[in-house]
């Protein structure tokens, strides 16, 4: 690397960073990141190697433990996140986004442990939660994460990590982040967010006492549905010494081609989610005045539950919309197969309008009671609102409803 590289990024604000953040140009200067695909490092003597793996010189020696592109995504990463006066920020990346869930919560736990998490969770998630953790000697209690009394009730006893999405996938409850943090650290718990739904520009976990935020970079980050990805942020403290030494000996590491991707994705991530707000909902308020729709779920909406606490701890609204057809699965089979412009499929934040039915497809694994204690019914479909013009989405929409 040459010397020409980024200005410290406390100097930076967030759009900038986003650009610029985590810059080293390479001897030739580029404009663009370089991609580093490479699996190895090689060494100048035997005594190189040796300090390299023992610590004594701080180098790249493994891709699996540490690649230049990669680097570069997150420490870009993390100086976008938000997070208070002298708490420093770091990253590290994963191959996808149940990857970093799965590395943030294995990471720091043991047999003997207890986690207490938000029933309202992806589907992945929850099974991490309710099917791994308890293979390992890992105590699961699941509370409704809108109640703050479910929260202290389970939080009045010793706990060693919460767990929770806010907004939740799919029906976009929203949850009170400072609140539910100062029950858990007083219980002495770790606080992990899954931050997807709302990404580093709507949400800043830690400004509101998270200790970790996990994210899919498979969604937002890239947004144009290339690759997969994923990222762990925490403490540089936790970051090196805990998550670190997990990732390393466990190996689910980040292609470099795929860093480069979502490094790419990062630079437009805070323009593209103000287009994807403000079509979801100029959507969500069309589909409110539909009588074959249920119930719309979006937190911008004043009929959402938790509509100002979303106002209080979010800058938008996101790009998911969750809609209740009346008529049950019947009706959002009818619809999904109705709509011409937006495509059925079960990933979300692509510039791509995305449309799928989480009790067939994301959330298909899980018990009946399962799903519907998660607001999850056979009539509801997951909405993910990209990028094309809005009028032709409310048209599209229109259309298939009243066919």
């Amino acid at each position: 690397m040459s010397s020409n590289e980024s200005k410290p990024a406390h100097s930076w604000r967030p759009r900038t960073k986003a650009v610029r953040g985590g810059l080293a140009r390479t001897n030739f200067s580029e404009t663009a990141e370089a991609m580093f695909m490479t699996s190895g490092y090689v060494y100048d003597s035997a005594e190189e190697a040796e300090a390299s793996f023992d610590g004594t010189l701080d180098r790249m020696v493994y891709s699996r433990f540490k690649n230049p592109t990669v680097a570069t995504f997150e420490t870009r990463l993390a100086e976008m996140e938000g997070a208070p006066a002298g708490f420093s920020v770091a990253a590290r990346a994963t191959a996808s986004g149940m990857a970093a869930v799965h590395a943030a919560l294995l990471c720091q736990l043991r047999a003997g442990d207890r986690v207490v998490a938000s029933k309202a969770l992806f589907g992945s998630c929850h099974w991490i939660i309710n099917e791994l953790l308890p293979r390992y000697g890992v105590e699961r209690v699941f509370v409704d994460g809108t109640d703050l009394k479910s929260w202290e009730a389970a939080l009045s006893v010793p706990t060693t990590c919460v767990f929770l999405e806010t907004p939740s996938n799919p029906t976009l409850e929203i949850i009170d982040l400072a609140a539910v943090c100062d029950l858990a650290h007083k219980a002495g718990a770790k606080v992990v967010v899954d931050n997807v739904f709302a990404t580093p520009i709507l949400q800043s976990p830690f400004e509101l006492g998270a200790d970790i935020v996990a994210y899919s970079a498979t969604k937002h980050m890239d947004g144009q549905g290339r690759c997969l990805g994923g990222a762990v942020l925490g403490s540089t403290e936790f970051c090196a010494d805990v998550l670190g030494p997990f990732l390393r000996n466990t190996g689910p590491a980040l292609s470099p081609f795929n860093a480069w991707v979502l490094l790419k994705g990062l630079e437009t991530l805070d323009l593209r989610m103000e287009r994807h707000c403000a079509n979801a909902l100029q959507v969500a308020r069309f589909l409110e005045t539909r009588p074959e729709v249920a119930r719309v779920i979006y937190p911008g909406l004043e009929s959402h539950p938790q509509h100002d606490l979303a106002k209080r701890q979010m800058k938008g609204w996101g790009s998911i919309v969750a809609i209740e057809l009346k008529g049950g699965k019947s009706s959002a089979y009818k619809l999904l197969n109705g709509v011409e412009l937006i495509d059925i499929s079960n990933n979300l934040g692509d510039a791509k309008s995305l449309m799928t039915h989480p009790w067939t497809t994301t959330h298909q694994r899980l018990a009946p009671e399962d799903k519907l204690s998660m607001g999850i019914s056979e009539g509801l479909l997951r909405l993910s609102v990209g990028l094309e013009d809005g009028d032709d989405l409310v048209e599209d929409l229109g259309r298939a409803l009243e066919s």
